[in-house]
């Protein structure tokens, strides 16, 4: 047994957090034992000079450290008016390292940069970069699929990067400073899901290593990475959304892919039949179609049952918005008939509600969670934008001086009914 109580060939507590930063395009938090490094990636629609006209796109990295990672102050590298010569290789590994997995043609024009910032040093820094760098670019690829800004997804296959050593002449996995600074062997391994290497940096601390010792380092690094790329993949959680809806889904998919999750549809399950919505609330359609699509296609399902009620129509037109002009309604008609029923209303008595109930269902452990948010507006007599869907060029904000459909969808989703039901859900989400 190692100092820590773990075994020779035993990963420290991994644990990665996606979209744990709100503003960044897509960001992960990756913590191997007590280092913790934030991984970002950033989105350019351009590439590097020496690129244009090529028709392909680049992935490159950043790495810091911030001056309280490490136990004294570490000074800022832009104070000393150049990179050190550890970050330069470190991030040049990083990007190499993610390159190797990516299909750079599948991205033309396109820039994606992973930025890795070590919030907190104990060893391993550079894989654990590595390893939440490659989780930051998979959902940035996966955002650029779902904005229609690239065809095809550019990743070939998992990436994850660890360390072994040799310390007090045993080989063992994952070291923290503790062990990094006292071993005898130091290497670093890069490997795909597939067995690949990318790049193994072995060195011997004043001191050689046997073959033996090699093929037991690589031995045990290919099994944490393995053990890794489960890690990763279990981040990245899929979700059935049940709801065919194209403009829901595309408000699912940017609230919940920056957070890890792999948004379906219901229409990537043709086997499932049309669901009927006997319930009398919100709350009740929402929780018999999240049932229904978690028990048949056996993934958590996440179901809205969401619509507008119009105080002075009664709370019309209610449960019945997404049919409100008849069976087989479009936004079009049900605005047309919204505007004929207010058309005698005088702009003060227009007052109305969008109100979504959102219910969570687990098939493993059928628990079902249901929360509902209501988002205030007033009904005005003529469209203005063209985002949104449904009743949203109707829908005017007094706060904001406009409808659903002239503000952008991240503003959208910040104020929505449904944006305000996601973050009541968010913690029930972050433990599934």
């Amino acid at each position: 047994m190692r100092f820590d109580g773990r075994n020779y060939d035993e990963l420290r507590k991994i644990k990665i957090t996606p979209g744990y930063l709100e503003n960044a395009y897509r960001s992960v938090l990756v913590e191997f034992g007590r280092t913790r490094v934030i991984c970002t990636a950033s989105v350019e629609e351009r590439v590097p000079g020496w690129l244009k006209g090529s028709k392909q796109g680049w992935v490159s990295a950043e790495y810091s450290m911030i001056p309280g990672a490490t136990d004294s102050r570490y000074q800022r590298e832009v104070n000393k008016g150049k990179l050190s010569g550890r970050t330069q290789e470190i991030q040049r590994l990083i990007g190499r390292s993610l390159r190797a997995v990516t299909d750079l043609k599948k991205m033309p024009d396109i820039t994606i940069w992973i930025d890795c910032d070590v919030i907190q040093a104990d060893g391993g820094t550079r894989t654990a970069s590595i390893t939440g760098g490659f989780l930051a670019l998979k959902m940035a690829c996966q955002g650029l699929l779902s904005e229609g800004k690239i065809a095809e997804d550019p990743i070939k296959e998992h990436l994850a990067a660890v360390s072994a050593g040799v310390v007090n002449d045993r080989v063992v996995l994952d070291l923290p400073y503790a062990e990094d600074s006292a071993a005898q062997v130091d290497l670093n391994l890069v490997m795909t899901e597939s067995g690949n290497f990318v790049e193994v940096q072995g060195t011997g601390e004043e001191n050689t290593f046997s073959r033996d010792e090699l093929n037991l380092m690589l031995e045990y690094g290919e099994k944490g990475i393995l053990e890794l790329i489960q890690i990763q993949k279990g981040a990245l959680r899929e979700i059935v959304i049940a709801s065919k809806n194209p403009g829901k889904i595309k408000e699912f998919k940017s609230i919940l892919e920056p957070r890890g999750y792999k948004v379906l549809s219901i229409a990537e399950f043709p086997e499932l039949e049309d669901i009927e919505e006997t319930g009398s609330t919100f709350k009740e359609n929402a929780l018999i179609k999240a049932k229904y699509v978690g028990e048949k296609t056996g993934l958590t399902a996440l179901a809205d049952d969401s619509g507008l009620e119009v105080d002075i129509l009664d709370k019309k037109p209610g449960i019945y918005s997404a049919r409100y002009a008849g069976k087989d309604a479009t936004d079009e008609k049900n605005n047309q008939k919204l505007l004929k029923e207010l058309e005698k209303i005088s702009f003060e008595d227009r007052t109305a509600r969008y109100v979504c109930a959102l219910a969570l269902y687990n098939p493993e452990g059928k628990k079902a969670e249901i929360v509902e948010e209501t988002c205030e507006g007033i009904i005005i007599n003529e469209y203005r934008g063209e985002g949104g869907f449904g009743y949203d060029p109707l829908f005017f904000l007094e706060s904001l001086g406009k409808t659903f459909g002239e503000i952008p969808l991240e503003v959208k989703n910040r104020i929505s009914h449904r944006g305000k039901a996601l973050e009541k859900l968010k913690k029930v989400l972050e433990n599934l």
